[in-house]
């Protein structure tokens, strides 16, 4: 069996790659690990940038959500108690930010694969890659206790940070910070604290109020490395939360019904290059950034469209130089990104010499960045992404 395009992996990105290699007439087979149930169940990020809003309107996956999305045009951020608001659509010219959970852009864009015909190859297991510096990659999986071979033209990996894909690569260079706290995030049946969505920093740690539609929120504290989902009561949690955002803010608090909890560690990652002989990696597979600048998955969306490109160049015109050049393309963007995720999360959690020197120079620039159009310029156009 042979295929264009095998692309590994199911996430936001493996499937935005194939819609776009699809609407240009190059087909592809996705291999997923996993089950459609498990993905499809997946709880991750909630805010989207216009250029991953574009691209769904360009597959024309985007029916539901441009009827369910919440489109926002700022954020608040909260020092102390005291909100202030940036008003990011003015301050950018017109940008926005849609707040659309990536739960349900995976749903949408598998149910759309499928109507299409396209394969998608669930609970392939033991995925393994040989001849990716040849003109014809193999992949071998196991389906149902079946040993099977496939040949490409092109691997595309998008399989996670702990995917087989950047595993298979020689000579990456991987450079890695870890943040020595992780969030606590819940979802839970109730009306959001505010329009928008709220940045809290305070002496006791960061938290961020989010929604995910008009009667489901997702919020966050920051909480030590240590702690487990046991230490954390449905009330000790709200309680914190109401704590981080002040007196005025913490009644504004809808309690609900929590039906998902859990902690995600943080962490900065690029693996350098993206790419070796026929073999390519996006989103997580080479790269992942702490969640406060909301740049995973849109990082993810903007590899695709530059691998994408490249691709479509290739068989369309049988130009070579965008795939030779994918990983400086995709990388110059990514960190970009990561430098704003790193700033953002620098400056607004707490670390151990919050009361010392680093500590104080971090609530200074913070300040500053409230105080400055200039200042909140340059955070508002990160924070609506980057132009590809």
């Amino acid at each position: 069996m042979h295929a264009p395009v095998v692309i590994i992996g199911s996430g936001p990105a493996g499937l935005l790659l194939s819609h776009l290699l699809h609407v240009q007439g190059i087909s592809s087979v996705i291999l997923e690990r996993k089950s459609r149930d498990y993905v499809e169940g997946r709880i991750r990020a909630g805010v989207l940038e216009m250029g991953t809003v574009g691209l769904m309107e360009r597959v024309g996956v985007d029916a539901r959500m441009k009827k369910e999305g919440i489109i926002h045009g700022g954020i608040y951020i909260s020092l102390n108690g005291k909100r202030t608001h940036v008003n990011i659509e003015e301050l950018t010219g017109g940008s926005t930010v849609m707040v659309y959970g990536q739960t349900e852009v995976t749903k949408d864009l598998i149910a759309a694969r499928l109507a299409h015909g396209g394969e998608i190859v669930f609970e392939a297991e033991d995925v393994s890659l040989q001849g990716i510096e040849g003109d014809k990659p193999r992949v071998r999986y196991l389906k149902d206790g079946n040993m099977v071979e496939m040949t490409c033209d092109y691997v595309a990996a998008c399989d996670g940070f702990h995917g087989v894909g950047r595993k298979t690569m020689p000579g990456v260079k991987e450079l890695e910070k870890v943040y020595p706290f992780g969030w606590l995030g819940i979802l839970a049946h109730a009306k959001p604290v505010a329009d928008e969505l709220i940045y809290a920093k305070h002496d006791r740690g960061f938290a961020l109020c989010s929604m995910r539609s008009e009667t489901v929120v997702r919020h966050y504290v920051q909480v030590p490395s240590s702690d487990k989902i046991e230490d954390w009561s449905d009330d000790r949690f709200w309680d914190e939360l109401r704590t981080r955002l002040g007196e005025e803010d913490a009644e504004l608090v809808n309690e609900g019904e929590v039906f998902e909890k859990s902690i995600a560690p943080l962490r900065s990652f690029v693996a350098e290059p993206m790419q070796h002989g026929r073999l390519f990696l996006a989103g997580d597979a080479a790269h992942i950034v702490p969640p406060t600048g909301a740049k995973g998955l849109n990082l993810a969306a903007s590899d695709v469209h530059y691998l994408s490109e490249a691709l479509i160049a290739k068989y369309k015109n049988n130009r070579s130089d965008l795939l030779d050049t994918y990983s400086d393309t995709a990388l110059a963007r990514v960190w970009k990104a990561e430098r704003f995720s790193w700033w953002m999360t620098s400056m607004l959690h707490t670390f151990d010499d919050h009361n010392q020197f680093e500590g104080r120079i971090r609530e200074a620039e913070l300040q500053y960045i409230l105080s400055s159009k200039a200042g909140l310029t340059t955070l508002s156009e990160n924070y609506v992404g980057l132009p590809y």
